[in-house]
């Protein structure tokens, strides 16, 4: 099975990042084939559905996420919702998402957002057809020690479960 974990924060000390790099790591323990992109180091333009799908980092992810068998997605909760990063990718891979098994794994600054990734999940479910598996992982700065260092790291055993 080929995994992709799409890390989709643009902060320079992401704690979805964090997370991405622990499951990249843990799947790989496991004998997985999995390949972590981290949209920091992609120079993805916005949609305007004309342009965009034509650059070269943009047919890269896409081909990626139409190649995947299945894709988690490390997702910041920004303002109750998945930052626009994320729903940018959406937008942009369009129908390379059809069919696909996808994941979440959240990284909040507090607990009353967990609902907020219904809104793109819903999108992925009804526009393209998407499995979305029905639990996810949903962390928040408590669950990291030294958050925002460089040094950062998860600290919960729940997450590392």
């Amino acid at each position: 099975m080929n995994i992709l974990v799409i890390s989709c924060s643009l902060h320079p000390q992401s704690r979805s990042y964090i997370l991405a790099r622990q499951l990249i790591q843990d799947l790989h323990a496991l004998g997985a084939s999995s390949t972590l992109y981290d949209l920091r180091d992609l120079d993805l333009p916005f949609c305007d559905a004309v342009s965009a799908d034509k650059t070269e980092a943009a047919v890269a992810i896409i081909k990626a996420i139409a190649e995947a068998d299945a894709i988690l997605l490390a997702v910041p909760i920004y303002n109750y919702d998945v930052n626009a990063a994320a729903k940018n990718l959406l937008e942009l891979g369009m129908r390379a998402w059809n069919n696909k098994i996808v994941g979440f794994i959240c990284a909040a600054g507090g607990r009353a957002s967990y609902m907020s990734v219904m809104g793109l999940a819903n999108s992925l479910m009804l526009d393209f057809r998407c499995l979305i598996v029905p639990r996810f992982v949903y962390a928040t700065k408590d669950d990291f020690g030294d958050d925002r260092l460089p040094t950062m790291h998860i600290t919960s055993d729940t997450i590392k479960a």
